[in-house]
């Protein structure tokens, strides 16, 4: 075989753990062995013949392996990577953040025997020996000299601006190459969205936060939060669209809860962070990356907090409206889009301000010839059934130049202009046109949820169930204190009234809304569901504060709780979300009612007898 491992491709790697430029690097080929998928990331031991090294492939490089092009047992060019030490373990990580294959599966592993299993001296003329606990680096009088040169370099550029220096002395990391195992590290981003500064009140006292989104070059992006001090120091240093060196940030696991960007990690900058802008220099337009999703999965986002990035051509646009903000009164332009995609379905799209004017404008001009459309981070509602809201952070791409793109515009060319589109917003709404999901495109028993506990893990997952409620337990803390004006939750305030988190200012009255838990049961098992206010209405049919009177001026609680045996046993449907949460350290999963729907028995005796139909064909198979 012409193509072979660098011989001792380790040791060259352990030498220069963290290199300047890819530019710089000697060739490094390894065989990849014990491939495993760990989480989203493939994980591997690169091995040289002689030595290896525990590595990860960083998620960009997952289609790789997916796709066939890199093998267990294959060979791999490592053209940049980053060698990180985890104390807690006493061993070295490689990160490979870009690499290329070289072979496929070779029949075994890469092993070296005799006078080739001698490490060879690297450029640097290093003296390498083993021994029991590792490898021993002992560098030569010429490790000295290139020392001092950095350090000449160094004084020479000791008069530059500061983010010039930190441009000169230190690699630029991407981001798709950072964990929280590692040391230091600087990166090189644009602000893509910059929140408001926000106060909190919370059991160790107040104070206040903000957040901005990070790209680099690539297109990667990435959610910086600070706190307090570090939030009054950088909020004003920070401005949308400049471009800044960051260094000595700490990261952690991304909260998929609450994260708006696509980032297995969250990045928290405090007062020692380092934040200086990119100036006088040559900047960059990140790269968009987009993570379509097919408009007819589009359902389980609706109302959730992760956004969406949809592709579809457009089949519709709306002349400009006014429409007038609720909560200041403001007059906003709104123009809405209808696209569609392979899936045969349409979706409705409102931009809102600068996109209803400019790029809503310029899809009007050309909405004869079909453009296709490309949108990041649009927000899912409930609106017509389901419907897309852009934000100020949403980027619109006009006939952008993308396999995505040119497969779509031969599909609509080919077939798609001629064939029947259905609006995803009916297909998921009952007959009573109420928004919400059909109760009958999922069905699933209690048993498959609960017999499931690894649902919900990497993102809520949703599911239609028909049940009887059970047990609804009198003594439960059945409600909350709201804010009429927010619906959050209100506390007393030191002097009078009281103080609303959301609206951040004291109220003088409040209402209750429900937060209870409901016991439900079907033939396969039983489970407890999370109810909030709107389901909870239906099911004891009043409002929190009615049934708070009630049981205020009921002395021995008998109405009141013939009120709740009144809810049981009555046949619902609900759709569901599933995610995981811990309670005293325990993984448990929650299941919470999202919306509740009356069994239409005739549309319920059709769909069994169509499951019953099923049946049979399966047992005749």
């Amino acid at each position: 075989m012409s193509i072979m491992v660098t011989p001792n491709a380790i040791s060259l790697i352990l030498v220069n753990p963290c290199p300047d430029s890819s530019s710089d690097l000697p060739e490094i080929i390894v065989q990849v062995t014990d491939l495993k998928l760990t989480g989203t990331k493939y994980m591997f031991m690169a091995n040289d013949g002689k030595m290896k090294v525990r590595a990860l492939l960083q998620s960009a490089l997952s289609s790789e392996v997916t796709s066939g092009n890199i093998q267990n047992l294959g060979l791999i060019r490592i053209l940049d990577y980053t060698l990180n030490d985890i104390p807690t373990k006493n061993e070295k990580f490689l990160i490979v953040s870009k690499c290329e294959a070289v072979s496929p599966a070779l029949e075994s592993e890469v092993k070296t025997e005799g006078d080739e299993n001698l490490l060879k001296k690297p450029k640097l003329e290093m003296d390498v020996k083993s021994e029991v606990n590792g490898i021993v680096l002992r560098p030569k009088q010429e490790m000295i000299v290139a020392k001092s040169a950095a350090q000449i370099v160094n004084e020479q550029n000791r008069n530059m601006a500061p983010s010039a220096r930190m441009a000169m002395t230190r690699r630029i990391h991407p981001l798709v190459s950072l964990n929280p195992y590692q040391g230091n590290w600087t990166i090189k981003v644009r602000v893509t969205s910059k929140g408001n500064m926000r106060t909190y009140k919370n059991a160790r006292g107040e104070g206040c936060v903000f957040n901005v989104e990070l790209t680099d070059e690539d297109g990667t992006q990435i959610q910086a939060t600070m706190f307090n001090d570090a939030a009054r120091k950088f909020y004003d240093k920070f401005q949308m669209g400049k471009v800044y060196y960051i260094s000595k940030g700490t990261l952690k696991v991304a909260n998929k809860q609450f994260k708006t960007v696509q980032n297995d990690y969250e990045m928290t900058l405090n007062e020692n962070s380092e934040v200086e802008e990119a100036s006088n220099e040559a900047s960059f337009i990140p790269e968009t990356k987009f993570n379509f999703v097919p408009i007819d999965e589009l359902g389980p986002y609706v109302n959730g907090r992760e956004l969406v990035d949809v592709i579809g051509v457009v089949q519709n646009v709306s002349p400009t409206m006014s429409i007038r903000r609720k909560i200041n009164n403001e007059t906003v332009p709104k123009r809405d889009i209808t696209i569609a995609d392979e899936t045969k379905k349409t979706v409705v799209v409102s931009l809102w301000n600068d996109l209803a004017t400019s790029i809503g404008q310029e899809l009007l001009d050309m909405a004869d010839k079909s453009p296709v459309v490309a949108i990041k981070s649009l927000k899912v509602g409930d609106f017509q059934g389901l419907s897309l809201s852009a934000l100020s952070k949403s980027i619109v791409v006009v006939d952008p130049d993308t396999p995505e793109a040119k497969k779509l515009r031969s599909w609509f060319d080919s077939e798609g202009k001629e064939t029947t589109l259905d609006a995803i917003g009916s297909v998921l709404s009952p007959s009573t046109q109420s928004g919400t999901r059909s109760m009958y495109s999922d069905r699933v028993s209690l048993a498959h949820i609960t017999n499931n506990p690894s649902l919900g893990e990497e993102k809520p997952v949703f599911f239609c169930i028909k049940t009887y409620i059970s047990y609804i337990k009198p003594d439960q803390t059945m409600w909350y204190r709201a804010c009429k004006t927010c619906n959050k939750k209100v506390t007393e305030a030191v002097e009078s009234g009281f103080w609303c988190e959301g609206c951040q200012k004291n109220v003088q009255d409040y209402s209750l809304r429900y937060i209870m838990v409901v016991k439900v049961s079907d033939a396969s098992g039983e489970a407890y569901l999370s109810v909030f206010n709107d389901q909870a209405e239906k099911i004891i049919g009043c409002s929190a504060d009615e049934l708070n009177l009630l049981k205020s001026e009921d002395t021995d609680n008998s109405s009141y709780q013939m009120k709740l045996k009144e809810a049981t046993w009555a046949p619902h449907l609900f759709r569901v979300s599933v995610t995981p949460h811990e309670y005293n350290n325990e993984k448990r999963q929650r299941i919470t009612i999202r919306a509740i729907a009356p069994i239409e028995y005739a549309t319920e005796s059709k769909y069994l007898m169509e499951d019953i139909s099923k049946m049979k064909i399966s047992k005749v198979l």
